[in-house]
């Protein structure tokens, strides 16, 4: 037992390059051992059963205790996360309009997009009334914020302090259990990596480079430039140290587990750090986990327009802004575990024009490309929940101070 627990001394992030590691070099030397795989399944499985549950009870608990002055930094996490995510479409565009990306589209699956944005509306409305338990089965984030939102707030006005001592128990105990699943990650990225190169060979991790690059290229811009300018002119002060801090501790682990619902304990203790307002972080962090998606944003423009380039359409301006918009509204509806923003690529292309064959090869591709898209993309979104939540809480208490 004693050296069971020397293990978990190691530093997470050496462990979990380990892991990676080991998975590759198990997919090159015996790619027929495929129940290697199953460790990769396993943890995603695990993260995506219990993130649900995490941001039901942490939403409750943390409305059913909030104090009542939220209200004006409510406002400015909400516009902030909008206006962040924007701009991070925005930049997709620009950056596929400067470096068009063209892929190979063949025998592409057969399936159906949604086919306007009024559709898009409605599905989303849809999404938020579905029966909350069906929310939680389906992982429909926009329901289970919903409903979390309307119980913490009838909790917070009808029951007594033993009642919200319980919930904020519950909550504790779910935060506890992804920590647990989040050590077991070196395994599950063992999994991964091997089930990935097994099926494909070393050369994935050179397959569609351009359009990787790309992709990189945006997030990264987003991350290092265009989210400082907006923190910048929001404190009025250098935004770096604030920036860097976010995305050292919380950029990191969200790179390799993937999943912005499974950081949401690694951000919240990184609030605290940060001595940010409990009542107010408690509920903007799993907010921003649900509906600040840069990286999502970012992800459906690139794809969706490079399938329109490979397909031979072409895209004005207008029609290139407006997808701007397009990726924005998916992106918020993104779900909080790996791989979310890919099954929404369907629904910016319908938009374009492309077919819906070649839109759901996009999607197979970037599941191809996922290990690093996917990982980069969560990275970006959920250290940006800390480094938004950071930015509205300090300017309520400046405006406070003055």
């Amino acid at each position: 037992m004693p050296k069971f627990k020397k293990i978990f001394e190691v530093p997470l992030v050496l462990r979990i390059a380990i892991g990676l590691a080991l998975g590759v070099v198990l997919g090159l030397l015996c790619p027929k051992a495929t129940f290697i795989a199953g460790l990769g399944k396993l943890f995603i499985s695990a993260l995506k059963a219990v993130a649900p549950i995490l941001v039901f009870f942490l939403v409750i608990s943390s409305l059913s205790t909030a104090g009542k002055n939220l209200g004006a930094r409510f406002r400015n996490v909400v516009a902030l996360y909008l206006v962040s995510t924007l701009i991070a479409a925005i930049v997709a565009v620009g950056a596929s309009y400067l470096f068009p990306v063209k892929v190979a589209l063949v025998n592409a699956a057969e399936n159906s997009a949604p086919g306007s944005l009024s559709e898009v509306f409605g599905t989303l409305l849809n999404n938020m009334v579905m029966n909350p338990i069906s929310a939680l089965i389906n992982e429909n984030y926009v329901g289970i914020l919903f409903w979390a939102i309307l119980v913490g707030l009838s909790v917070r006005k009808f029951t007594d302090d033993n009642t919200k001592a319980v919930l904020c128990d519950i909550s504790n105990a779910i935060s506890m259990i992804i920590s647990w699943i989040i050590q077991a990650a070196p395994f599950g990225i063992l999994g991964i990596a091997f089930e990935t190169v097994s099926q494909n060979g070393i050369g994935i991790f050179t397959s569609y480079g351009k359009l990787i690059a790309v992709l990189l290229g945006c997030m990264i811009f987003q991350a290092l430039i265009m989210n400082p300018i907006i923190v910048g002119i929001c404190l009025k002060k250098n935004p770096y140290p604030l920036v860097f801090k976010c995305l050292r501790e919380s950029a990191i682990t969200a790179f390799f587990t993937r999943s912005s619902a499974a950081n949401i304990p690694i951000n919240m203790a990184l609030c605290e750090k940060l001595e940010l307002d409990k009542d107010f972080y408690s509920v903007s962090i799993p907010l921003g986990a649900t509906i600040n998606m840069d990286g999502a944003a970012i992800t459906i423009t690139v794809m969706s327009l490079a399938a329109a380039y490979s397909t031979g359409i072409q895209v004005n301006i207008v029609m290139a802004m407006l997808l701007s918009f397009v990726a924005t509204l998916g992106a918020c509806g993104a779900s909080g575990v790996a791989g979310g923003s890919l099954l929404l690529i369907p629904m910016a292309c319908s938009m374009l024009g492309v077919a819906p064959d070649a839109a759901m090869q996009m999607v197979s591709i970037g599941f191809i490309i996922g290990i690093i898209q996917d990982s980069v993309e969560t990275a970006l979104n959920s250290s940006s929940d800390v480094l938004i939540t950071a930015t509205a809480d300090y300017m309520e208490k400046r405006k406070q101070q003055e």
